[in-house]
């Protein structure tokens, strides 16, 4: 049960993976900039798409401590190292996205950064879900 709808304007173009906007009910749920490493603070991978898979696996179970899932996320943001790699990347990642994620398709905005924090992090990624309440839908 989602209760978001997809904001398209009439006569726009459709988005490619991703929202224009979303129209949403329900409890929100926010996460941290999650980064690709594992939950023992180790990075796994160096790539690029490797530590952006990690991070969507992070967020997703960041979320099921909320009693969310991928369908309830509304909006992304993604802070990067090397727009570069994203750009390369994108096969990658969009494998990475379906099997993560599935079929979602937020609000998002990706955004090159000189750094991140953590001096290893290439990806770093904030989510904003919203939950139905019970009853409502």
């Amino acid at each position: 049960m989602t209760m978001h709808r997809a904001l398209l304007p009439a006569g726009w173009p459709r988005p490619k993976g991703y929202a224009n906007g979303i129209a949403a009910e329900g409890r929100m749920v926010f996460t941290a900039g999650v980064i690709g490493w594992t939950k023992d603070e180790v990075f796994e991978a160096d790539d690029f798409a490797g530590q952006f898979d990690q991070a969507l696996t992070n967020i997703v179970a960041i979320l099921a401590e909320a009693g969310a899932g991928p369908e309830h996320i509304v909006r992304m943001t993604c802070y990067v190292t090397d727009i570069d790699a994203y750009r390369t990347c994108l096969k990658e990642i969009g494998a990475a996205w379906r099997a993560r994620l599935g079929k979602v398709f937020p609000t998002m905005a990706v955004i090159g950064v000189s750094a991140l924090v953590e001096e290893r992090a290439k990806v770093e990624i904030e989510v904003t879900a919203v939950v139905p309440q019970a009853g409502t839908g």
